[in-house]
C-alpha cells in the first residue's frame, strides 16, 4: 500500500509555480492576481479561503479577499461580481461556497465572467471540459488528475467507480476520466444515493473516487484487493482527545481499508492540498491568457 501524499505533492507544485511567477516578474510583468469573495462567517469557509491565500503568498501571486456580510442581497453580490469581472487587475476570482440560503448559487455562478472563472463552475467552462476543449477544470477534479499524473497511475482501460454526482467533483470527475485523453480512457460508472447494490459496483472497481460526503461510508467489504482509492470526503467527527474537540475523516474507512489498497489518499493531507494547488494553476492559466 502506498499513500498518495497530496500535501507533499502540493508543495512541489507550488514551488514549480513560484519559479514560473519569478520569471514573469523578471520579464517585467505584473504578478498574477487571485481574488476571493467570502459571504458570511462560515468557519470552514474561512479556513478554506485562508489556505488559498497562504498558497498565493508562497507562489508569489497577489491575493485579495472581499469579505461580505451574510445579509447581503443577491443583487448586491452580483454587482460586486460585475465589478470584479471588469477589473483588469484581477486575473481570476472565486466565490466561496456555500452561500447563504437566500442567495441562488446558480445565478451567482452565471454572473462570473468565464475567462475569470478559475473555479471552473461556469456552464461555459463545464461545457468546454465535457467536449475536451481547453478550459478551466474544477479545482478538485483537476487536483486529482495532477495526483494521478505525478504518481504515474494508469487509468486507461481501468474500471472506475465515482461515488457522488455533484457538479463540483463527481460529475466532472466522471467526464474527465472517461474522455480520450491522458489519465482518461477509463470505463466509468457514476454512482449516487439511488444506485442499487453499490457494494457490487465498488467490488468491480480498479479505482474508486469517493465524494459522497458521508463519514467512513466505504468499508473494507466494499473494496477489492489492490484497488486505488481517491477519498475526496472531509467530515468532522467528535474526538475529545483533540484540542478542537473533533477530527477529520474521509468518506472511506481508512484504518480498515488501507491495507487492501495499492494506493490510497489520506484525510486530511490527500486531495485537499491539491485542490488548492489546482486553483493556483488555473489562476496562472487565466493570467497567461491575458497576454495572448
Amino acid at each position: 500500500m502506498q499513500i498518495l501524499d497530496g500535501k507533499t505533492l502540493s508543495v512541489t507544485l507550488q514551488r514549480e509555480m513560484a519559479d514560473e511567477v519569478d520569471q514573469f516578474l523578471a520579464d517585467g510583468k505584473r504578478a498574477p492576481h487571485l481574488a476571493a469573495i467570502l459571504v458570511g462567517s462560515n468557519p470552514a469557509s474561512k479556513v478554506y479561503v485562508g489556505h488559498k491565500i497562504k498558497a498565493c503568498t508562497r507562489v508569489g501571486i497577489q491575493s485579495s479577499l472581499v469579505d461580505l456580510d451574510a445579509e447581503i442581497t443577491e443583487e448586491a453580490l452580483i454587482e460586486k461580481i460585475t465589478e470584479m469581472n471588469e477589473d483588469p487587475s484581477i486575473d481570476g476570482f472565486i466565490i466561496q461556497l456555500p452561500l447563504p440560503r437566500h442567495i441562488n448559487p446558480e445565478k451567482v455562478i452565471l454572473a462570473v465572467d468565464p475567462s475569470k472563472d478559475v473555479d471552473g463552475f461556469h456552464p461555459t467552462n463545464m461545457g468546454k471540459m465535457a467536449l475536451g476543449i481547453d478550459t478551466f477544470v474544477p479545482a478538485t477534479p483537476y487536483g486529482i488528475l495532477l495526483m494521478l499524473e505525478r504518481y504515474r497511475i494508469t487509468t486507461s482501460g481501468k474500471k472506475v467507480v465515482v461515488v457522488g454526482r455533484s457538479n463540483i467533483v463527481g460529475t466532472p470527475m466522471s467526464i474527465l476520466l472517461s474522455r480520450n485523453a491522458p489519465f482518461g480512457n477509463a470505463t466509468v460508472t457514476l454512482t449516487h444515493s439511488r444506485t442499487k447494490d453499490l457494494r457490487a459496483q465498488l467490488l468491480q472497481a480498479d479505482i474508486i473516487v469517493a465524494a459522497i460526503g458521508r463519514e467512513r461510508f466505504i468499508t473494507r467489504d466494499m473494496v477489492k484487493d489492490e484497488a486505488i482509492i481517491i477519498d475526496v470526503g472531509i467530515n468532522r467527527i467528535v474526538d475529545e482527545t483533540k484540542k478542537s474537540g473533533y477530527r477529520l475523516v474521509g468518506d472511506v474507512d481508512f484504518e480498515n481499508v488501507s491495507d487492501k489498497c495499492s494506493f490510497i489518499t489520506p484525510v486530511p493531507g490527500g486531495v485537499g492540498p491539491l485542490t488548492v494547488a489546482a486553483l493556483i494553476k488555473n489562476t496562472l492559466k487565466a493570467y497567461k491568457n491575458t497576454f495572448k
